[in-house]
């Protein structure tokens, strides 16, 4: 059991040997743009823990607005320098240093309906900015399974060589965003990977969280989006580090996802008899669902070290002892693509 936030953010950017001898080999100083997020705090923290078991001294930078909460303090206490920086601003931009690897994590999902304009802003024309200003790095760059539209259950999951098929004005923008990588993957001879990430999560956040909290709370189910894939945010950390390896011209596309597919279903029945509450559903599962497969990675970088079954305890754990969450609901089971 994970009981405290200390304890997870300790396990969450523990690295694995592969991950250790990764950023052994990768040379040159390190950049996370769009550090401030869910996942840019305990993935910037592995990579310093990783270089640090590996013997290797590198700048790890951390860039992002930092407008708010502690984050900030928090990533220089752990040895990783911080810039404050909007990287709409062209001339904040031009003052970042220009290091061997980038990580690419800034965007926008929630919030984007109403927003329309804002989001292509964001999730197209800062990486083309960025793509300029770090012209010859190396360049792994964070998208969603959300730019290939839903796919039949029954098929397992989309693979990286389906044609895209987004659905709704953030999966499209998500799309533009991968064309901008490419473009400039091709035209500056800059290295890139391309990683189509669904769905992350860990104890205070993910699709896990939002289903242990409506099966406790007693309320239905909707069985909308009846399947999902899930990875533990622990190995999608991992997996983006060793991705440095494979950015490549063209551009190397990898789904960063768990290996499973999920019944929603069965995932709440599970949570149900954790908290020894009877699960309530709306709805019926559709034959179709946001699914991505998860062979390459598998292939690549191993199976995930933190099965679902673990997540599901730790996740119940958790919720029902009232610790806290980040209160940002995924939408997973949103099927029209408004965010």
């Amino acid at each position: 059991m994970v009981e405290t936030i200390e304890e997870l953010e300790e396990l969450l950017s523990e690295p694995t040997p592969a991950v250790n001898e990764t950023m052994g080999r990768v040379k040159g100083d390190l950049i996370f743009l769009g550090v401030n997020g869910k996942m840019g705090p305990t993935l910037a923290r592995m990579a310093k823990r990783a270089s640090d078991a590996a013997g290797v001294r590198r700048r790890i930078v951390g860039v992002a607005r930092f407008s708010s909460g502690n984050g900030q303090a928090q990533l220089q206490a752990l040895g990783i320098e911080t810039i404050g920086c909007d990287l709409l601003d062209p001339h904040s931009l031009s003052k970042l240093p220009k290091t061997e690897n980038v990580v690419f994590m800034t965007g926008m999902k929630f919030g984007s309906t109403g927003q329309e304009a804002l989001t292509w802003a964001m999730n197209c024309f800062v990486p083309g900015m960025v793509c300029r200003h770090f012209a010859g790095s190396k360049i792994v760059a964070f998208s969603t399974g959300n730019v290939y539209g839903l796919t039949p259950v029954a098929r397992g999951g989309s693979v990286e060589s389906d044609a895209l098929n987004p659905v709704g004005e953030y999966a499209m923008s998500c799309a533009g965003r991968e064309r901008i990588f490419e473009h400039f993957c091709r035209s500056t001879h800059s290295p890139m990977a391309l990683l189509r990430l669904n769905y992350a999560t860990e104890l205070r956040y993910g699709v896990l969280v939002d289903v242990a909290q409506k099966v406790l709370a007693g309320e239905p189910i909707d069985l909308a989006m009846g399947y999902c894939n899930v990875i533990w945010q622990g190995d999608a950390n991992g997996m983006t580090l060793r991705a440095l390896e494979h950015a490549a011209v063209p551009r190397f596309v990898v789904n960063v996802t768990g290996t499973e597919l999920l019944s929603v279903r069965h995932v709440a029945e599970h949570f149900g008899r954790l908290f020894d509450i009877r699960v309530t559903f709306r709805g019926t599962e559709a034959a179709d669902a946001l699914l991505s497969n998860a062979g390459l990675a598998q292939k690549l970088f191993g199976h995930p070290r933190v099965s679902v079954e673990q997540q599901i305890e730790w996740v119940a754990g958790w919720i029902k002892a009232g610790k806290p969450t980040h209160g940002k609901p995924t939408q997973f089971e949103n099927r029209e693509g408004k965010f």
